[in-house]
C-alpha cells in the first residue's frame, strides 16, 4: 500500500503513546484519521491538537474489551468518512505480578484489552476493507513480549503471544483468500510511554476487590518504567509502522534504542526451542535488580 494521501485510518489507544503518533504520523500523510480510546479526556485534547494544524479528524470514546464500542466505531467511521483503509488495533494495558498471585480480574483485563480488542477490531473492519475489494492494511500491536516469555508477566505476555499467533493466521487467511488487505504485528522493544500507567484507565469490572499491589508488581513496575524511559520515541515507532505497511511487511520490529539487546536475548529463546533447551533468564543483565535474592540464585 503505497500511497497513503486521502485515504482512512482508525487508530485505538490513540490518545497517547504510540497511538497518538501512529494517528499523527498518517495525518501527516494526508490521511483521514479516526482516533478511539476509552479515555475522554485525553482524546479531546488529541483530536483538538490535530485540528489545530487543519488535519481531518474524528475522535470516538471506545472500550476495544467491548464487542459493541468497536462496531460502533466502524460505523462511526464508515458515516464520517465512507471507507476504511487502515486498521491499527493498538491498544493495551499491562501490569506485572506472580503468575499465581496474580488475581482473576487481572488476567481478563489483559486478555480483553491485548487481545479481545484486536479480535474485535478484526471482526468488526475486516469484512468491511474486504467489501471494498481496495489496498488496506491491518496493523496489530504486540509486543517484544510476544516472542519470549519473561517472569512476572505471565497475562500480558500470554496476550501478546496470542496476537502474534492471531495475525499469522489472518496473514494466511488473507493472502489464500487473494484479498488486497495485509497484515503486520507491531513487536515494540522499549518505548517511551506510559503503558504502566494503564491502570488509571481499568474498567471496574476488571478491578478485583483486593486491589492492594504484591510487592513483585510494584518491582515490576519500577523496572519497566525505568526501561521505557530509556527507550525509543513513539514518533519512531510510528516511522517504522509507515515504511512497513508500505512494504507489504508483516514483522514491525522497532529497531533503536535498546532494541538488539532484546533481539539476542529472542534469538536465544528461538534457538533454546529448535535444540529443545531449558528456557534461560530472558532480561538483559541491568533488569535482574527486579528479582528477588532467592530468585535471582537459581534463575
Amino acid at each position: 500500500m503505497k500511497d497513503l494521501t486521502g485515504k482512512v485510518a482508525v487508530v485505538t489507544g490513540a490518545a497517547s503513546g504510540i497511538g497518538l503518533a501512529l494517528s499523527e504520523r498518517f495525518a501527516a500523510e494526508g490521511m483521514k484519521v479516526v482516533l478511539a480510546d476509552i479515555e475522554q479526556r485525553a482524546l479531546d485534547k488529541a483530536i483538538g491538537g490535530l485540528r489545530d494544524t487543519g488535519k481531518d479528524a474524528l475522535g470516538v470514546v471506545t472500550d476495544v474489551s467491548r464487542a459493541e464500542d468497536v462496531d460502533a466505531l466502524a460505523k462511526k467511521t464508515l458515516e464520517a468518512f465512507g471507507a476504511v483503509h487502515v486498521v491499527c488495533n493498538n491498544a493495551g494495558v499491562m501490569k506485572g505480578g506472580i503468575s499465581w498471585e496474580a488475581p482473576l480480574e487481572d488476567y481478563a483485563w489483559h486478555l480483553a484489552v491485548n487481545l479481545w480488542g484486536v479480535i474485535h477490531g478484526i471482526r468488526s473492519f475486516v469484512p468491511l476493507m474486504l467489501e471494498q475489494g481496495v489496498e488496506g492494511h491491518v496493523v496489530n500491536t504486540s509486543s517484544q513480549c510476544g516472542l519470549m516469555c519473561g517472569p512476572y508477566s505471565a497475562a500480558y505476555t500470554a496476550s501478546k503471544h496470542a496476537v502474534v499467533a492471531l495475525s499469522e493466521c489472518l496473514h494466511h487467511e488473507l493472502l489464500l483468500g487473494g484479498s488486497k488487505v495485509r497484515v503486520s504485528v507491531l513487536l515494540p522493544t522499549g518505548v517511551n510511554t506510559d503503558i504502566m500507567a494503564s491502570e488509571r484507565n481499568r474498567p471496574d469490572r476488571f478491578r478485583p476487590s483486593d486491589a492492594a499491589n504484591s510487592e513483585i508488581a510494584d518491582i515490576v513496575a519500577a523496572a519497566a518504567a525505568d526501561q521505557f524511559k530509556r527507550g525509543m520515541t513513539p514518533g519512531m515507532v510510528a516511522e517504522q509502522v509507515i515504511d512497513a505497511i508500505r512494504e507489504g511487511r508483516f514483522y514491525i520490529y522497532t529497531e533503536g534504542g535498546e532494541s538488539d539487546v532484546w533481539k539476542a536475548i529472542i534469538d536465544r529463546r528461538f534457538d533454546e526451542i529448535r535444540d529443545f533447551r531449558n528456557p534461560s533468564l530472558p532480561v538483559p543483565d541491568d533488569m535482574t535488580a527486579m528479582l528477588p535474592p532467592d530468585q535471582l540464585e537459581n534463575a
